[in-house]
């Protein structure tokens, strides 16, 4: 199709890494909240106030408030706090031969590392972790149907609003009791509503967990698949390249919407207000070739996977500290592993594996 075209029903397509970073940093021709935007749809479940964090002064307020919580140091501290002890399990149990279900893990991890980062008890049992995963993913799901319109029925906001409530269960108290070294403790410290702050507790889990894991679990099948594991055992220096390729390949938002906020030109053509935009980030980032661990920095592509502009995903040290966290214990034995079974997740917004087993290679 090109680097950019209308498609009918869907809008503008943009498949060419510049022309959407573009796109993306131009925030007052492309906004997140009206048709084509995630705003629009956060908006609905969420109220008027929701959608003015998006595209007003208190979004850019938030981040700066809370850019302490999301620095490198900061990751590496949360991750390992949340996430340490059980990393150490999973080193043993390979190290004996046994086998570990990475996307399970995954998913379990992620979960804690969210807890812990909003202030909510980070203590317990696995399978808390796996329900909220799992509330996550059916509510991300929800926005499967919204590629040509992000306007939702009353019934799938009904929908959305029960699973919500389910995974804000514990925000009020968090809300009212954590610390402003969590999420939640600054969402009261700023005076932000309890309204708003469940809202971004959502937005959170979503971002935290469904992406996090997704890219975590692809990074270590394309690290067998393509046999590269050898390589990086080989030289650790790798390392950052192995989880840049991982995220730049996987590209776990692989779709981005954008709302035509006002006339504007794009790769030569002419968008009108109101016009919906999709920039197919998977095709964008994938445009400089398949996976290499030696892969020299690609600035076209840039970090494309956490998007651009005032709206770069503020937790991507935190994504990348939890890709290489993982690699780091898959390789604690100094061998190759590999991949004994594996099953996709089926009908599912963010592309991932149900179960990645592996265990040490022979």
């Amino acid at each position: 199709m090109g680097p950019i075209a209308r498609v009918p029903r869907l809008g503008w397509i943009v498949t060419d890494p510049v022309l959407a970073r573009r796109v993306l940093n131009d925030h007052d021709g492309f906004g997140m909240n009206g048709e084509g935007g995630v705003g629009h749809l956060w908006t609905q479940l969420f109220g008027d106030e929701m959608g003015r964090f998006f595209g007003g002064a208190r979004h850019a307020e938030i981040r700066t408030r809370a850019r302490d919580l999301f620095t490198e140091d900061a990751a590496r501290i949360l991750v390992e706090r949340s996430q340490g002890a059980h990393h150490a399990k999973l080193a043993k149990r390979l190290a004996s031969g046994g086998t570990v279900d990475v996307a399970d893990a995954a998913r379990v991890l992620a979960g804690r590392m969210v807890a812990d980062l909003l202030g909510l008890p980070a203590d317990r049992p696995d399978d808390a972790y796996r329900q909220v995963f799992a509330a996550g993913e059916r509510l991300a799901g929800l926005a499967m149907g919204t590629t040509a319109s992000t306007a939702l029925d009353p019934a799938t906001v009904a929908e959305a609003r029960t699973i919500v409530d389910e995974i804000t269960a514990g925000v009020p108290r968090g809300y009212r009791d954590a610390g402003t070294d969590t999420l939640l403790g600054r969402c009261r410290e700023m005076g932000l509503g309890l309204p708003l702050a469940r809202g971004l507790a959502t937005l959170l889990v979503i971002a935290g967990t469904e992406t996090g894991a997704s890219g975590t679990v692809r990074t270590a099948a394309l690290l067998h698949d393509t046999g590269q594991q050898r390589a990086l055992l080989a030289d650790p220096a790798l390392m950052d390249n192995a989880v840049r390729e991982g995220l730049r390949v996987a590209t776990p938002a692989a779709v981005i919407g954008r709302h035509v906020a006002r006339d504007a030109t794009v790769g030569g053509r002419t968008l009108r207000t109101g016009d919906r935009v999709l920039l197919l980030t998977y095709l964008a980032t994938n445009g400089a070739g398949p996976f290499d661990v030696r892969r020299a920095y690609v600035p076209e592509t840039r970090q494309l996977w956490f998007g651009g502009g005032r709206h770069l995903c503020l937790g991507a040290a935190v994504a990348r500290t939890q890709v290489t966290r993982m690699l780091q214990t898959l390789l604690h034995t100094g061998r190759p592993y590999r991949v004994v079974s594996r099953r996709a997740a089926r009908r599912v917004l963010v592309p991932a594996y149900a179960e990645l087993r592996i265990r040490p290679a022979d």
